[in-house]
């Protein structure tokens, strides 16, 4: 038996396969500054990109999960192999012989369990597609010519066929090195009577891959009226395809979904070809079950949960198809993207869109979308009756909650307008206040709301850090909170042009608790004055200070990532430290106004509501000085 891998070929495969070249086939990365890149880490699930990587040094690093390493760490664990298998398949993309210490170099051995199995799909593969050119396949090459796909097409998506013999691919398999168990495992045959049969026979074949390009699976189409399986037959769950977790067509739409921040699902095979034809290039679909949400978690990666990323999905106008709809509108809280419906005209998908109406007209569907917050509004209010206060009333009820779930607040508050018009509720800002009050509610309960989905990757055990107020967890699209952060990385990535200013807020003046904590460890370590003094030990005093791994790794997260403008000066420092402090007067006013209405009574004490006066008209002033005349005031 083959032994361990030589150790200069193992230094040899780390040094050779670039590391972000690997984890760009998983994820989008984007420049994170200083050499380093980011993303939406793969290993746990987080709504802002804490990721990094550093191709200079090989290695990455995620600040949510501390989860780093290496480049063939990042693969063992990305994708549950072991060392050797890891090791065996860098060195297969960077073209390096293995040498195998005691026992000399033997490469059939020593595979691991995934490895063989990625080598039966891809031998398998081949094989189909050989086959697609013989006599007995000119029923499906006939199927495909029907619906439009040319030879070229039906090449670039790999498309083969599978004979209708017992064990064509079986024995063929057998010649090539496989055992039997491997192809039991594997999928691609199923015990028979005297042994393993093919399990696809007869029928046309689409290769399932990953993400990375690898076949995993299969999707066999049924092309005879004398077959009696199901009309779709694919993989079953093995170990390396789980239905689940694969996306069709996501190896080719990967690239261009990352570029354009789009990605449109389809339903079927054939709907992903006739798109990437028709130029929808960002066309996916799922393999034989519903989208959920470890598709959703592929998706988020590529997409980078940008503002202005979307998902459209097209179904077909029938039943079904709004049913579907509706399950993916159960899932839209999931996503920071916005969601849309494409209805397919007349029923027709993709594929029969394209054959009938031509290339022009599938890419027209997608850019005639509706939002798919607003189709399950309208499938919601089509339930009930109109013509009586009761069913006006009963769609409102089903209705706002809807659009007090919208992310984008502008477009909720259009939509609860809008929700008036359709219900004919003549008293807009009735509906208004209902879904702004649903909406706060949901934010109470630590549910979705309008807002963004909330950053939860440092609240778990702030608890342990200094005393901080209590307040909102992190959301990244609420400007109290991004001014926040923005300024506490200014204090640690640029003190100087914050001190000493900085070193006179208080952590109340941060509304979320984590940034608090970080705003404390800072005044602890010196203050951002002694930043600007000692800049080379500063970041490691105030790491050295942080009471826990938590705020540790807020404060590193903090100091690696990008400051929010390309020309960071005193000007800017100075906008942001406004900001801060202008938000935390105008809420100490809000309280001081609260108090002075419970004091307004005939009994109050002249004494005490003069001193609440007095200081309402300090701060009101202070607050006019700040906004006149910026950072001189503070």
């Amino acid at each position: 038996m083959a032994g361990r891998i030589n150790d200069d070929d193992v230094k040899a495969v780390r040094d050779a396969v670039p590391i972000d070249a690997v984890v760009s086939e998983y994820l989008q990365l984007r420049s994170a500054g200083g050499g380093n890149l980011k993303g939406l880490c793969p290993f746990h699930d987080e709504k802002s990109p804490s990721f990094q990587v550093s191709p200079s040094k090989g290695l990455f690093h995620c600040f949510g999960c501390q989860e780093g390493g290496d480049t063939i760490a990042f693969v063992m664990k990305i994708d549950h192999l072991s060392f050797s298998e890891t090791v065996e398949r860098l060195a297969a993309l960077a073209g390096i012989t293995l040498r195998y210490e005691e026992g000399g170099y033997n490469p059939t051995h020593q595979r691991g369990e995934r490895v063989r199995l990625v080598e039966a799909h891809k031998a398998a593969a081949q094989f189909y597609v050989e086959q697609l050119d013989s006599a007995e396949a000119e029923i499906g090459r006939k199927f495909l010519a029907e619906r439009g796909f040319e030879q070229s097409a039906a090449q670039h998506f790999g498309v083969g066929y599978s004979p209708a013999g017992w064990d064509h691919l079986t024995r063929y398999l057998r010649g090539k090195g496989f055992s039997d168990k491997e192809l039991t495992l594997s999928g691609l045959s199923q015990e028979g009577r005297r042994g393993p049969i093919d399990r696809f026979r007869g029928r046309l074949m689409w290769p399932i891959r990953d993400i990375t390009g690898e076949v995993v699976g299969f999707g066999a189409r049924k092309l005879r009226d004398d077959d009696n399986g199901p009309k779709y037959l694919n993989t079953p769950e093995t170990a390396i395809y789980k239905k689940s977790q694969v996306l069709y067509g996501i190896d080719l739409a990967k690239k261009e979904i990352a570029k354009t921040s789009r990605a449109v699902v389809v339903e079927g095979y054939t709907d992903v070809m006739a798109c990437h034809l028709a130029g929808v290039t960002t066309a996916i679909a799922t393999c034989g079950t519903s989208f959920g949400g470890d598709h959703i978690k592929i998706l988020r990666r590529l997409l980078m949960d940008h503002a202005s990323a979307e998902v459209v999905f097209t179904f077909d106008g029938d039943a079904a198809g709004q049913k579907a709809a509706l399950r993916a509108f159960e899932d839209d809280q999931k996503f920071a993207a916005e969601t849309s419906i494409a209805i397919t005209p007349g029923g027709m998908d993709p594929c029969d869109l394209r054959l009938a109406k031509g290339d022009a007209a599938v890419a027209s569907l997608v850019e005639t979308r509706t939002p798919l917050f607003e189709f399950a509004i309208r499938h919601v209010v089509s339930r009930h009756n109109l013509e009586t206060p009761a069913g006006r009333a009963a769609a409102l009820d089903e209705a706002a909650p809807i659009v007090a779930n919208i992310k984008n607040i502008a477009i909720q508050h259009e939509s609860a307008v809008q929700l008036a018009g359709i219900l004919g509720i003549l008293d807009t800002q009735f509906v208004v206040k209902r879904v702004a009050q649903l909406a706060r509610w949901a934010r109470d309960r630590g549910g979705r709301g309008p807002a963004a989905p909330q950053d939860r990757r440092a609240t778990p055990s702030y608890d342990a850090a200094p005393a901080a107020p209590s307040g909102p967890a992190l959301n990244l699209r609420s400007p109290a909170h991004r001014t926040e952060r923005e300024l506490l990385k200014l204090a640690l990535q640029r003190p100087e042009l914050v001190s000493p200013a900085f070193d006179a807020y208080g952590a109340d003046e941060f509304t979320a608790p984590p940034y608090a904590a970080v705003r404390q460890v800072i005044e602890e370590a010196g203050g951002a004055e002694q930043g600007a003094q000692n800049a080379s030990d500063y970041l490691a005093q105030v790491r050295e200070t942080a009471p826990n791994d938590t705020v540790r790794a807020l404060v590193t997260e903090l100091a690696v990532e990008p400051i929010m403008r390309k020309t960071v000066d005193e000007l800017y420092a100075g906008e942001q430290l406004i900001r801060v402090r202008l938000r935390a007067v105008d809420r100490r006013i809000l309280d001081v106004q609260g108090t002075l209405a419970r004091l307004g009574g005939p009994h109050a004490d002249p004494e005490q509501l003069a001193a609440v006066q007095n200081e309402l008209w300090v701060l009101q002033q202070y607050a006019q000085s700040l906004r006149s005349h910026g950072a001189s005031a503070l």
